[in-house]
């Protein structure tokens, strides 16, 4: 495994040679790579929400040119070295884990997980992070940043009693963008929209969900479903531009029947 390391580091070190690396690679920045980090981690949770194990080995092997670019351009800039990157999160590792690599001893999941917290915390705290919301990243997707956000200060007790309370302001969200879709103001709908979304990352988190993973079923599911309208109306030989919205729902309701079936198929085969 070394060996392999080893010589990916070294195709890097040669991608960025001036003079006899790749244009394109010596032009790239970490603010040019950036984007492409978060689109092939975004790529591996698409492998693995799709079962692809296959695939998910060829974005892993993605992400970890990712890691090793940005390594590649921090060394070049006297920063820091793959080994550095390596060897903290290696430290890192052991030193939130007492309970694996030293005498600390945890009841259960519940309790590691809350001594990770614990030292994350302290670990902010030494890094001159002090308020309860320090270290949830701006860069992450908007519905897992809020659902982080409102994680972190449950723990203070900031937070809504039960998930029947964050559904009563769901409603009450609900009513506040009624009100304000007879005045068609552009900002106060985002507004309102926002807040709804916000509350939407609540409810997730109250009932234990990853709401970024359930909205991308959700966009699995839609694209399923909507290409079975496609493929019904190819065999007539049309398009959905040239069927009738309540056409397409028929097709759309057929979809839904046949995939519940399956569900209950393999529900009762795993029986």
């Amino acid at each position: 495994m070394s060996d392999e390391t080893d010589r990916l580091l070294a195709i890097m070190a040669a991608l960025r040679t001036p003079g006899s690396g790749c244009p394109w690679d010596l032009e790239q920045t970490f603010s040019t790579i950036a984007p492409y980090t978060l689109e092939e981690a975004y790529e591996v949770a698409d492998a693995i929400a799709r079962g692809d194990i296959a695939g998910l080995k060829n974005e892993l092997g993605d992400l970890l040119l990712q890691v090793v670019y940005h390594a590649r351009m921090a060394e070049e800039a006297g920063h820091f070295t793959y080994a550095d990157v390596a060897r903290g999160i290696a430290d890192k590792m052991v030193r939130r884990h007492p309970n694996v690599f030293g005498d600390a001893a945890v009841a259960d999941a519940v309790a590691q997980s809350q001594a990770w917290e614990s030292a994350k915390a302290a670990e902010r705290a030494a890094g001159g992070e002090t308020g309860v919301l320090a270290g949830v990243a701006l860069a992450l997707p908007a519905l897992t940043r809020a659902a982080k956000l409102t994680k972190r200060a449950a723990r203070v007790g900031f937070d809504w009693p039960d998930a029947a309370a964050v559904l009563d302001k769901l409603d009450e969200e609900i009513a506040e963008l009624r009100a304000e879709l007879p005045a068609g103001d552009a900002h106060r709908i985002e507004d309102e929209i926002g807040d709804l979304l916000f509350v939407l990352a609540n409810l997730a988190r109250k009932l234990e969900v990853d709401p970024e993973a359930a909205l991308r079923r959700a966009n699995l599911k839609f694209a399923r479903r909507f290409a079975a309208i496609e493929a019904a109306l190819a065999g007539q030989g049309r398009t959905p531009a040239q069927a009738s919205l309540a056409e397409m729902e028929t097709l759309w309701q057929a979809a839904k029947r046949t995939e519940r079936g399956a569900d209950q198929r393999e529900s009762i085969a795993e029986g």
